[in-house]
């Protein structure tokens, strides 16, 4: 067998043991997953879910799946709005931070996630299945959608004045302004509603048409001409998102080919200044977010360290224009799973905690997308690479 197929094999077999490590039970007798395998964060994270879903969907069975959505949908506020976690025993939570004590205003990212859900869900039924089950749920995802901020030009926008807690895996960040990631995340959920109810009759496709053309027309507005790359926010934290970028590419933001390039030249020209061990820190490095919803040291967590999360994306991005990085950072980041385990988040002498599930999930789907999009060509980029 060879190295690609090998580490397509192991993310395969730790993604299913650590989305097997974190279920549990919720009071309604349902399995709930949780983000990470020791039951530290001893809840359903609408975010973590749907990224297990996503990308390592073969290890959680269909009903389980629609047991979580029901489950989630269940835990709507009285507005519309999804929940960022609910608990075994049924409470929700809105918002990042400890129960009743809520870092920020409800996270912006609840509901889109959920929609990717529901989105992949869809394609693993037949027809006649999915139907009666989204007809129950799109009401609620619609108006879970609604009531996101937007400002006219279709973009998320967080006030300085009471921040929403934003994308989750930024979800101590006082992003304000326009915000990039929150956006794609908003374009994306609108894209699925669109083609789902446009396959299933439902009434107005018209609104998420509406919304997701308006942010392919302003996202433009947090570029920055000098890098070529994207802010985070137009405000508060205008800093280069690396994440973000690598993300637009992956999920396919329609972009035109000069800004799509000039990302993947700005990923590979700068590579040694967001990634240890294979993993990816949120902006270049000696950089720290200018506004955080509560204190995090620097080159810790959400302020420096490096995530396997964002790791898939990258790689994605580098076999498109340096086929040697993408593959330097599939050896390393699968050495460290190997060797040191599956964190939330590491950095030099510091890691935070083992058996995160969505940290293998999230490369092993990007893997598989990359064979199957290129198997041979990066097979033996992969094979060459490891065996040097």
């Amino acid at each position: 067998m060879n190295g690609s197929l090998k580490s397509l094999k192991y993310l395969s077999s730790l993604s299913k043991l650590l989305i097997e490590g974190s279920r549990s039970k919720a009071h309604t007798g349902i399995n709930l997953f949780t983000p990470d395998g020791v039951s530290d964060y001893n809840a359903l994270w609408l975010r973590d879910f749907s990224y297990m879903v996503e990308y390592a969907g073969e290890y959680i069975p269909e009903k389980n799946i629609i047991d979580c959505i029901n489950y989630a949908i269940g835990g709507k506020r009285d507005d519309g709005w999804m929940p960022d976690r609910i608990y075994g025993d049924g409470t929700a939570a809105y918002a990042a931070g400890e129960l009743g004590k809520p870092i920020g205003q409800a996270n912006l990212d609840n509901t889109p996630f959920l929609v990717f859900t529901v989105y992949s869900l869809s394609g693993r039924m037949t027809r006649e299945d999915f139907y009666p089950l989204f007809l129950e749920w799109e009401p609620f995802l619609k108006q879970g959608l609604k009531i996101i901020p937007l400002k006219e030009n279709g973009l998320v926008f967080n006030t300085k004045e009471a921040p929403h807690s934003p994308y989750g895996f930024t979800d101590t960040v006082a992003k304000t302004g326009f915000l990039f990631m929150e956006s794609l995340l908003f374009w994306r959920a609108c894209r699925f509603m669109y083609e789902l109810g446009s396959k299933f009759g439902t009434r107005e496709t018209d609104w998420y048409a509406g919304h997701f053309k308006k942010i392919e027309s302003s996202i433009d507005v947090l570029s920055d001409p000098v890098s070529g790359i994207y802010f985070a926010a137009s405000d508060a934290c205008r800093q280069l998102d690396i994440w973000g970028n690598a993300y637009m590419l992956y999920i396919d933001f329609p972009c035109t080919q000069a800004k799509k390039q000039s990302i993947l030249h700005f990923l590979a020209k700068n590579y040694d200044r967001y990634v240890y061990k294979g993993q990816i820190r949120h902006l270049l490095k000696g950089e720290y977010w200018e506004r955080l919803l509560i204190e995090i040291k620097a080159e810790e967590y959400q302020n420096g360290a490096y995530w396997a999360t964002a790791s898939g994306w990258i790689i994605w991005c580098l076999a498109q224009i340096d086929i040697t990085l993408a593959c330097k950072t599939l050896s390393e980041v699968v050495t460290y799973f190997k060797e040191e385990g599956s964190y939330e988040c590491v950095n030099k002498d510091y890691r935070k905690l083992p058996s995160f599930v969505v940290s293998a999930t999230n490369v092993y789907g990007a893997l598989r997308r990359l064979m199957e999009w290129n198997s041979r060509n990066f097979a033996d980029y992969y094979d060459n690479y490891i065996s040097e």
